[in-house]
């Protein structure tokens, strides 16, 4: 999808992240910016137990620590009991 805009086929609906570049140098433009809600960060919901796999911990730690500053601030990971 992002080949094909940059190659001027249409418009692709993208993350920001992935695209942040383009943007920046003009590469691409943003249009319908009114109808794209802000990505508030991942939620994970998930049961509490005394010890998650090595599997699982590495997955929530991924994901609470991708990309920018900002993702972990607006990152909701949360236990239930």
């Amino acid at each position: 999808m992002l080949d094909a805009a940059l190659a001027g086929f249409g418009l692709a609906y993208l993350p920001e992240d992935s695209v942040r570049a383009h943007l920046a140098d003009g590469r691409l433009i943003r249009v319908l910016a009114d109808w794209c809600p802000p990505y508030s960060g991942y939620h994970l919901y998930y049961p509490s137990r005394r010890q998650p796999t090595p599997a699982f911990a590495l997955l929530v730690d991924a994901l609470r620590y991708r990309g920018a500053p900002h993702a972990v601030q607006n990152s909701r990971i949360t236990q239930y009991r």
